[in-house]
């Protein structure tokens, strides 16, 4: 293996978190922000780019990866942890909402999985984190995760965080899925992606479903997110009082909490 070789357990159910056992000198790249806790003789440090050697050693090398990841919107830096001790020692990392962590092993899956830009958690170093481009225009802008998604090649370990259930499907050569396109989280290379329309207007404009459908064909693996963050979110907002900032049924559950406070006085 050319990745560092990682064992690992995860524990919880709707908010996961990963322990990752590291053998002496062995590390794991981890996005900024994820770490829960760390035994001693484990050193942390801040690296551009995802820290593998596909990305060179040189300066060029370093600002070509850490560039990469600022296309996909995420930070130019990551975080790596070495067990620097003479036995094993464990470091914990948490997903950043309320869902599941997918742990993946690159080396069963041809070594490469393409996923949305922002589900990446944590990897055994040696595994490249970089950018997908979608070929077609149309996936591109009306994909729901933009031009760009996020690609993990290697043959380590990998983990990809999502929201709410998991749900994983294996398609058969021609079969076809159908996918809300924010709750795509992760497919295999040998999938085709592409986008369709939702047919009917009355549909498009009033379905509460969106426009645009992820249409994905096998053979291949695909993995399914129940709850996007994005869909969370406009739920908290809508829910949201107007003073701050929202503008659902918690501003009508306020205007009447308010009337009642007026009679009290």
């Amino acid at each position: 293996m050319k990745n560092h070789e990682i064992d690992y357990v995860l524990y919880g159910d709707d908010m996961q978190f990963v322990e990752v056992e590291l053998d002496p000198q062995e590390t794991v790249v981890a996005e900024a922000g994820s770490l829960m806790m760390m035994e001693d003789q484990i050193q942390m440090e801040t690296v551009f780019g995802d820290g593998s050697a596909n990305q060179g050693s040189g300066l060029m090398g370093k600002l070509l990866g850490a560039g990469k990841r600022l296309i996909t919107g995420e930070s130019l830096f990551m975080t790596t942890f070495t067990n620097n001790g003479s036995g094993k020692r464990k470091v914990y990392f948490a997903s950043p909402y309320p869902g599941k962590i997918i742990p993946m092993d690159l080396s069963q899956l041809n070594g490469k999985i393409i996923c949305q830009k922002d589900a990446f958690l944590a990897a055994a170093k040696g595994v490249s984190v970089g950018v997908e481009f979608q070929r077609k225009l149309g996936t591109g802008f009306f994909g729901g995760e933009g031009f760009i998604m996020q690609k993990l090649e290697g043959d380590g370990m990998a983990f990809v965080h999502a929201g709410g259930t998991i749900y994983e499907r294996r398609l058969h050569p021609g079969e076809t899925l159908r996918i809300d396109t924010g709750c795509l989280v992760a497919m295999t290379q040998d999938v085709r992606y592409d986008i369709e329309m939702v047919s009917g207007i009355k549909t498009a404009l009033f379905g509460g479903e969106g426009l645009f459908f992820a249409t994905l064909s096998g053979p291949g693996t695909v993995w399914v997110q129940s709850l996007p963050f994005s869909r969370l979110a406009s739920r908290v907002f809508a829910a949201a009082p107007v003073s701050q900032g929202g503008g659902g049924r918690g501003s009508d559950e306020g205007g009447i909490g308010g009337l009642f406070d007026m009679f009290n006085k």
